[in-house]
């Protein structure tokens, strides 16, 4: 089967747009950053649309199978690591998700090239829910602090905003380590295995 169809399309479009994301973040004003913001909402809507298109028409393709993942993280950790560059999150939540994400990827891919496919499981949709719930959350502080809007609102909402942001943080990290290790915990004897 051809690799050039829409699912495809829209998982290189989706690692374009993680590049444009670098690039808005690096700008500074405010402008920027909704742009960033608005391009991650378009990039995470292709990430459910894709996965959605190809089951319901039957697509699958080897190039879909070993990038869409690749294309999936590499949004999700440079925008964690972006956050962390603004010292909007802690450096060790990066790594910790950045371990996890690679780790699990990387074991999938391994397992499609042995013609096995390794199924996300609840604790992992859950995860990645909140991961985008938060980044959302985090963008959206971005722009109030960089238009401004946060000097003229009450301390107690600022704090509260920051309040919010470092709970479901905390809760994102724990979800992806516990994710983590359960999806290798229930795949252990497909991971173990040697290969063939």
């Amino acid at each position: 089967m051809s690799s050039i169809n829409l699912p495809n399309i829209l998982t290189v479009l989706r690692v374009l747009l993680t590049l444009a994301i670098i690039f808005c973040m690096g700008r500074p004003g405010v402008k920027p950053v909704i742009v960033a913001t608005v391009l991650f909402m378009i990039a995470s809507w292709t990430d459910f649309y894709d996965g959605y298109y190809a089951q319901k028409h039957n697509i699958s393709t080897n190039f879909g199978k070993i990038v869409d993942p690749i294309a999936d993280k590499f949004l999700i950790l440079t925008i964690f690591f972006l956050f962390a560059q603004r010292y909007l999150i802690a450096y060790w939540m990066f790594y910790l998700i950045f371990a996890r994400e690679v780790l699990v990827t990387g074991s999938r891919i391994k397992a499609v090239g042995r013609g096995q496919v390794l199924a996300a499981e609840k604790a992992g949709k859950l995860k990645t829910i909140t991961q985008l719930f938060v980044i959302w959350l985090i963008l959206l502080f971005m722009i109030l602090q960089e238009n401004g809007g946060l000097t003229f609102m009450p301390q107690i909402f600022f704090q509260g905003y920051v309040l919010v942001i470092n709970t479901l943080m905390m809760l994102t990290v724990f979800l992806t380590v516990v994710s983590g290790l359960s999806y290798f915990w229930n795949n252990r004897k497909v991971i173990l295995s040697p290969s063939r």
